[in-house]
């Protein structure tokens, strides 16, 4: 496992299995699981998964990921209805 214990996650970052897992603090057979089961979602390339960081970040705190969205859908509701007034 590669060692990331100072690493901080990067939003845009795209990460290996292998990185993710030393990321998460976890073992090879749950990280398999997490992508089987697509808990964790991620790409394939070249026949090996590529995960993005922000995937990275709403498994482990998806009540982040919640507000997120809410936020970005008062957003595109105020836009709406803003442009709805001209």
């Amino acid at each position: 496992m590669i060692e990331n214990s100072n690493k901080e996650i990067n939003h845009n970052e795209v990460y290996t299995t292998s990185e993710a897992r030393g990321l998460l603090k976890i073992s090879e057979s749950t990280i398999k699981r997490l992508l089987k089961t697509g808990i964790i979602r991620a790409n394939k390339v070249g026949g090996q998964y590529r995960i993005m960081g922000k995937e990275l970040l709403r498994v482990l705190s998806p009540s982040v990921e919640r507000k997120a969205v809410a936020s970005y859908q008062d957003f595109k509701k105020n836009i709406k209805n803003n442009i709805k007034d001209w």
